[in-house]
């Protein structure tokens, strides 16, 4: 990664111009490289995960470098989960801001801003190893009522809807005897359910459709970092790359498949049956660093709350979420907490606002207004002391598993909404090291790189 005009923590500004198509430009204001770092036990703790999350990406650096192309790519969390041993061919995104952000941290050469439905195939190069596409979640949630994918004939998308012209992409791909070597679909689990299934349906047919041989698992960023984020993930191979029996299971494992799961994949008829794998991964490594080891005492951008505004968050708990204080207070322990704000119905059938905590170790699932949510604040207790604020940006960031050295935007909302819409970097280097480049190398014949 670079930062701004070659000088690390410089917060500047970038302009750039848009696809060819569109004739865009804009400027965002960046924040500098790692504001505060964390103490030095929690940094020796990161760094050690982090370090061993990326080790196999190094070595795959060593053997052969692969491509891939990059759909929805936001602040480019996926090239960050794939590491050193990975080529970006090409990369897209809609949002000008997150346009700005990816190019700020990785470059431009790359990079085709725009709507996915103006790129044409003539605008991706060769045959690449992957494809990664973590489309729209929102109409797959219930912050978009479960609108869902909609149709691929739809004149009028959904935001999840703008699945299919990146699917017709794909496809138009195959028909040039292109098809990536395999494709990764990323989105929320709401994936599986919604529009009673029809979507995780249609979904699997356009994957079988194509010729490729797929399954799904859903892992949470829990095994990883310090956020509870489960998330769907579909693995597709293309019909000309074998599949190892070795990563392949006779049964789904409840580590990774869960009920929802299980049952859409029992509802599915066909080809789209026939082509299912059933995944096979180990169990990640015990995650060595908490929530506590991730938060600034002195944020940039985001202030402690006044004694009176974390009075008023106390007072918006429930006696269930207060009790909660008091057990982290009579600890005697430095106990840091995750808080969301919540509609709930009081006793009496009321809507009222509602905050609340959770004490163990773990943040709640980042997310964005956009996405229906508040934003996360944190809560300090130590001893009679308790301290409040909003999760700083570089928080924020480290909860996805960014290093420090990645360059957010300077507006609290834009690096919250660059961080709470991407995908977990060490959850994309696990699916990188246990699947999709054993698979790569088995196609290869490298024996080397499939024992590693």
């Amino acid at each position: 990664m670079r930062s701004l005009d070659g000088m690390p923590g410089y917060a500047g500004k970038i302009r750039l111009c848009f696809h060819r198509r569109r004739n865009i430009t804009g400027t965002v204001d960046f924040l500098p490289q790692a504001p505060v770092k964390m103490g030095n036990t929690a940094q020796r703790a990161f760094s050690t995960e982090r370090e061993r999350l990326q080790n196999n990406a190094r070595e795959a650096a060593m053997n052969q470098e692969r491509t891939f192309y990059e759909f929805f790519a936001g602040g480019g969390m996926a090239r960050a989960g794939l590491g050193e041993g990975w080529r970006c061919a090409f990369a897209n995104d809609f949002s000008e801001m997150k346009a700005l952000t990816y190019t700020t941290n990785w470059g431009e050469d790359d990079f085709v801003p725009g709507d996915v439905g103006l790129i044409e195939t003539t605008d991706l190069p060769g045959r690449v190893d992957l494809t990664w596409a973590s489309f729209p979640c929102q109409d797959l949630s219930l912050a978009g009522n479960y609108r869902g994918l909609g149709e691929a004939s739809s004149e009028v998308m959904t935001r999840s809807g703008t699945f299919w012209p990146f699917w017709n992409l794909m496809t138009q791909l195959r028909c040039e005897n292109r098809a990536p070597r395999l494709i990764v679909l990323e989105n929320v689990t709401g994936a599986i359910t919604s529009r009673e299934g029809r979507d995780f349906e249609a979904i699997c047919t356009a994957l079988s459709d194509a010729g490729y041989r797929y399954g799904a698992v859903v892992i949470d960023a829990r095994h990883f970092v310090p956020q509870s984020r489960p998330r769907l993930f579909f693995v597709a191979v293309a019909e000309d790359v074998p599949v190892p029996t070795s990563l392949t299971r006779n049964a789904a494992d409840e580590l990774w498949h869960p009920a929802a799961l299980c049952a859409a994949q029992a509802r599915l008829r066909g080809r789209s049956r026939s082509q299912w794998i059933w995944w096979s991964m180990a169990k990640p490594s015990e995650r060595n660093i908490g929530f506590a080891d991730l938060i600034e005492e002195r944020p940039a951008h985001c202030r402690w709350h006044s004694k009176a505004e974390t009075e008023r968050l106390l007072d918006m708990m429930t006696p269930l979420h207060l009790a909660k204080i008091e057990q982290a207070r009579a600890s005697g322990e430095r106990r840091v907490g995750g808080v969301y704000k919540r509609t709930r119905l009081d006793e009496n059938g009321i809507k009222r606002q509602r905050a609340e905590v959770r004490f163990d170790g773990i943040a709640g699932c980042l997310r964005t207004p956009a996405g229906g949510s508040s934003r996360q604040l944190i809560i300090v207790v130590e001893g009679s002391a308790i301290r409040s604020r909003l999760l700083s940006p570089r928080e924020a960031a480290r909860l996805m598993g960014l290093d420090d050295d990645y360059i957010l935007p300077e507006r609290y909302n834009d690096a919250y909404h660059v961080a709470g819409d991407g995908v977990c970097v060490p959850v994309v280097r696990c699916i990188a090291a246990k699947l999709l480049e054993p698979i790569l190398a088995s196609a290869d014949g490298d024996a080397e790189a499939i024992a590693a």
